[in-house]
């Protein structure tokens, strides 16, 4: 990921984002980013760790990315993969209470979730 992607990234078009297109994007794809912006925020976050993150958000935020977001599942499979890509590269940042705050929100917005959905991206990251 590249500085082109981070301009775009912004917490409120993040959450703009998230608000507008999280159902169709899915459990996985929030979730993921949820754990990236958690650990963002996280104080303790190196700046390197910081601007890869806001690229990954960035490419996420973007609607002009590689595989047009408005066709459900296929349409944020390439944003599931930088998601995936950022989480395993900065997966020594996230904490367990970042996890568990990522989870609490993905909760509030899906209500029930199957928890291997949240598991399939934890495995695949960490």
């Amino acid at each position: 990921m590249d500085k082109k992607y981070s301009q775009h990234f912004s917490e409120k078009s993040l959450w703009d984002k998230l608000k507008q297109f999280g159902k169709t994007a899915g459990v996985k794809v929030v979730y993921a980013v949820l754990l990236l912006l958690y650990t963002f925020q996280d104080k303790g976050v190196s700046t390197k760790t910081k601007l890869s993150i806001a690229a990954a958000l960035g490419y996420f935020i973007l609607p002009t990315d590689a595989i047009i977001d408005l066709t459900p599942i296929i349409g944020y499979s390439d944003d599931l993969g930088v998601l995936l890509f950022t989480l395993s590269a900065v997966a020594t940042s996230i904490t367990p209470e970042i996890k568990e705050k990522a989870r609490k929100k993905a909760h509030e917005w899906f209500g029930a979730i199957d928890p291997r959905e949240l598991n399939d991206i934890d495995n695949q990251t960490f």
